[in-house]
């Protein structure tokens, strides 16, 4: 038996007791949980996230009967916190919130202790959240075509402004240079707050950040904005999507999902999935979702199978893209 067969079996009779095993299967579910079940969220309180996932945490909590808590371990793109998920016991227990990070740190690392995709059990997604890209008020481009123009004339004349390497804004300024076939200057910052900063000050040129951050400096004419990279328009934000503006390539979205590490019993997996789709019904959940500018992930999303496929389609995506760029984060 491997070693994680055996972990499996273990966190079963944990679970249950050796003599229940015998039973049906739905008995493992109904004994699921029986004591606070922890989320790892691998980013600071406070941000976009972690409010995201603490609403998760709420519903999820009212679900299943047993307080849901929310834990920061923080460092490294997420992979400090991914690799705690990976190695816990696979009992439902701990779980990993994370977003596209997720995915692309798959490439982005290079010697990681665990498998993005081999060492999780997908839960469902969470949500999708667009990114918008924003320039100088002076920017002289009028539209999304412009500014891919001048940033295929101007390279790295231009300064392309990012809050940490393999965050979502630095992963959509690499989709940006790899759509022009061009470096910008790139310029690193801790956080959005500082880039808006600057670009407002024109001290900077270039942004891609998710719209959770923008929108009150887009709404109020403070920086220049030219498209969300969803492939359908964000409601209350006059801004054509990547693919109506011309550059259907410079598409992609800040999504989140859970996950358990792999050889949780798959009752438990269905059970924890089930409680979030319950979370997400949530009215409170919802509304304050839609105040984040994020969309709640849709029934179907929200399952294990959608899950495990739209990460598998999003490590195929970002490798090349990432490759091509030739920036590591390790």
């Amino acid at each position: 038996m491997s070693k994680r067969s055996r972990r499996s079996v273990l966190a079963a009779l944990t679970l249950l007791g050796a003599g229940a095993l015998v039973g049906p299967a739905p008995a493992l579910a109904q004994a699921f949980p029986n004591r606070p079940i922890t989320i790892i969220v691998p980013f600071a309180a406070g941000g976009p996230t972690d409010v995201i996932n603490r609403l998760v945490a709420e519903g999820m909590s009212k679900d299943l009967g047993q307080p849901v808590v929310v834990e920061n371990v923080t460092g490294a793109g997420g992979t400090i916190a991914a690799a705690r998920v990976a190695n816990a016991r696979p009992d439902g227990y701990t779980i990993l919130a994370h977003h596209i990070g997720h995915a692309t740190s798959a490439t982005l690392y290079r010697n990681l202790t665990y498998d993005v995709e081999k060492s999780f059990a997908p839960l469902g997604l969470v949500s999708d959240a667009a990114m918008t890209i924003v320039a100088r008020p002076d920017f002289p481009a009028n539209d999304l075509a412009g500014l891919m123009a001048e940033i295929r004339r101007q390279g790295d004349k231009l300064n392309l402004a990012h809050a940490g390497v393999g965050g979502a804004n630095h992963l959509c300024g690499v989709l940006m240079q790899y759509a022009a076939k061009t470096n910008l200057n790139t310029v690193a910052f801790r956080g959005s707050a500082p880039v808006l900063t600057e670009l407002m000050a024109g001290r900077i040129d270039v942004f891609c950040d998710q719209a959770t951050n923008t929108v009150p400096f887009i709404r109020d004419n403070r920086i220049r904005s030219y498209a969300v990279t969803l492939d359908r328009r964000v409601e209350g934000l006059n801004l054509p999507t990547t693919a109506e503006a011309g550059e259907p390539s410079v598409a992609m979205s800040t999504w989140h999902g859970l996950y358990a590490p792999a050889g949780t019993p798959e009752p438990v997996v269905e059970r924890l999935s089930a409680a979030l789709r319950a979370a997400l019904r949530e009215e409170r959940l919802r509304a304050r979702f839609a105040e984040l500018v994020t969309e709640v992930a849709t029934p179907e999303q929200a399952t294990p199978a959608a899950h495990r496929r739209h990460l598998a389609a999003e490590v195929a995506r970002w490798r090349p893209i990432i490759q091509a760029a030739g920036v590591y984060a390790d």
